[in-house]
């Protein structure tokens, strides 16, 4: 396997001197690494996969040296745009090193939503014109592919990219610093509250993550009916856009989307348009626990962020941020008597069960079952 802490000395051997990007679960030991690690300003989780790119072209720009953008391979469709208009050769010509999570590879069983995208990656590098290696499982060797991609990208002044597969590095664990959450909620503890509270007939939409598998697990313990939420085990940041397209067809429904700090930041620019669209019957909560959960616990900027003030500076025409059961109950049904959108931020604490589990139905099945809930077939 590979060491986290030697992959992180070659980089910087080789002059590959700032990190960014949004971690994976794959590369979860190298981030972990790099955020422990990295000298305050060489290392910067960013917002989404394509912001990144832009931090690693600004890098480059102000020191000559390549940056380093660490992405799920999921994560590749948010890169294209500054990849191809940027970065490319025939138009900035600026190198930088993609480390990349080979989610969904052939033959390697994966989640659903990680399946095409595992089939087409490399067929994407290639269309992009990006040359790219697989990560050998030897500090050595990776060292030596560290250092031939450097001498590619100072030639070539174009990305480069390292393919890593499942158990390629090493374990590390991430340091948690300065955290004080011993009193907060935890996520499980916050969602069973806030099913508690809103109709039986609503209409959910869960953000990618462990969110969504605690909502399949509540539902089952419950012995509830899983036919009344979409999961969006997929595309990461878009469950607030898919609520809200669902909202204006539907009207007549009570529309909540769940919502993760991460996801949120993601593509927050999505909450101007729910905003200008001033659906009525949206409600938005964002269980805030600062954190990349699902990948290794990494911080987001969301500690730094207020919610409720965006919010309402994107339209919305109420939102609360809350910290206890009691808070939640009283300010989500005050919420409910006003007309959307509003939005309901829960502080919660990082981390999950060790034994949660994962949707025990397939994404087309919950799709489905959905579709005939939301046109009254259930």
């Amino acid at each position: 396997m590979v060491s986290p802490k030697s992959f992180f000395e070659a980089c910087e051997k080789n002059n590959i001197d700032f990190f960014t990007g949004v971690p994976d679960s794959l590369l979860a030991d190298f981030c972990a690494y790099v955020a422990n690690k990295a000298e305050v300003g060489a290392h910067v989780i960013a917002a989404n996969e394509g912001n990144a790119v832009g931090l690693a072209a600004g890098h480059y720009l102000a020191t000559e040296h390549p940056g380093l953008v660490y992405l799920q391979n999921s994560g590749l469709g948010n890169t294209v745009n500054p990849l191809v208009s940027l970065a490319d050769p025939i138009v900035y010509s600026i190198p930088m090193l993609l480390v990349i999570g080979w989610r969904g590879r052939d033959s390697v069983p994966d989640e659903p939503q990680h399946a095409k995208q595992g089939k087409i990656t490399e067929v994407l590098l290639d269309t992009l014109g990006i040359p790219y290696v697989i990560l050998p499982d030897s500090d050595i060797e990776a060292g030596n592919e560290i250092k031939k991609a450097r001498i590619y990208m100072q030639e070539k002044n174009a990305p480069f990219a390292i393919l890593v597969k499942e158990k390629t590095f090493s374990p590390y664990v991430y340091e948690q610093k300065n955290r004080q959450e011993e009193n907060l909620l935890s996520r499980e503890e916050a969602l069973s509250c806030v099913l508690d509270v809103i109709p039986n007939d609503a209409v959910i939409v869960s953000t990618t993550g462990k969110l969504s598998r605690e909502l399949f697990e509540l539902r089952e313990v419950r012995k509830e009916n899983h036919s009344h939420e979409f999961l969006t085990v997929g595309g990461m940041g878009h469950a607030s856009q898919i609520a809200l397209g669902i909202a204006l067809a539907k009207p007549d429904k009570k529309i909540f989307c769940f919502d993760g700090d991460g996801a949120a930041i993601m593509h927050l620019g999505g909450w101007g348009v729910i905003g200008q669209m001033k659906p009525k019957n949206f409600t938005h909560v964002v269980f805030n626990n600062g954190a990349h959960d699902s990948v290794g616990g990494q911080p987001t900027a969301a500690r730094v962020m207020d919610f409720p003030v965006i919010a309402k500076a994107c339209g919305y025409t109420n939102a609360v941020q809350v910290t206890t059961m009691e808070e939640i109950k009283n300010s989500l049904t005050q919420l409910q008597q006003q007309d959307g959108p509003v939005l309901l931020e829960i502080n919660i604490k990082s981390g999950a069960r060790a034994n949660l589990g994962r949707p025990t139905r397939t994404p087309i099945e919950n799709k489905n079952d959905f579709m005939q809930f939301l046109n009254g077939n259930e």
